[in-house]
């Protein structure tokens, strides 16, 4: 963990609760080049720490980790990362997500793909509660499905990797004129209307 404070300070985080101090969520991001990301084949690969992370025209970033043990928490840290993102130039987050489901659901289609599972919609969202979850945070484009990604027995050592786009992000040459604090206003304003 300090070995990820120290390589992108400002790209790590935490909600905590006010009055017990208790940490309710954390976030930790690196960026992340297309090359890099494609060539991954675990997770590791994705989340190795490395002097070159992304390279100098990154735009996106990998989730290494978001852990929470409230929604609230996570809603605090993407309320405190949004304007920030948009200020830095950031587009899109990449996240690598279990699939807990896919264990169940193989025991009743051994022979299906597991494409067809993980692709798999139920009520506008996606069928697996993971990624339902990630779905519902905003990440709505599943990027690729990837055996040995990370051991997990529920989902078969599967991964899969998700894509979020940073809302309003295609403005990015405007909001690096914009102060900060007027975008963390722009931020308040929003959350009302949404």
């Amino acid at each position: 963990m300090a070995q990820r404070i120290a390589a992108h300070p400002q790209l790590c985080m935490g909600a905590f609760c006010p009055r017990t101090g208790e940490a309710l969520a954390s976030l930790f991001l690196k960026p992340i080049s297309a090359v890099q990301l494609q060539s991954a084949r675990t997770w590791a690969d994705c989340a190795k720490i490395c002097s070159h992370d992304g390279g100098q025209s990154s735009r996106d970033l990998f989730g290494i980790s978001l852990s929470s043990i409230s929604p609230q928490g996570v809603e605090a840290i993407f309320a405190f990362f949004w304007p920030r993102a948009l200020k830095a130039g950031w587009r899109q987050i990449y996240l690598g997500s279990p699939a807990p489901g896919l264990a169940r659901w193989r025991r009743g289609e051994p022979h299906a793909p597991v494409e067809s599972y993980v692709y798999a919609m139920r009520r506008g969202g996606p069928q697996d509660p993971q990624l339902r979850y990630y779905w519902k945070k905003g990440f709505k484009t599943i990027v690729a499905c990837k055996a040995g990604y990370f051991p997990h027995a529920a989902s078969l050592d599967y991964g899969v990797v998700v894509r979020g786009r940073i809302p309003l992000s295609f403005l990015a040459p405007l909001w690096r004129h914009v102060p900060l604090s007027w975008l963390r206003g722009m931020e308040r304003c929003l959350a009302r209307v949404l």
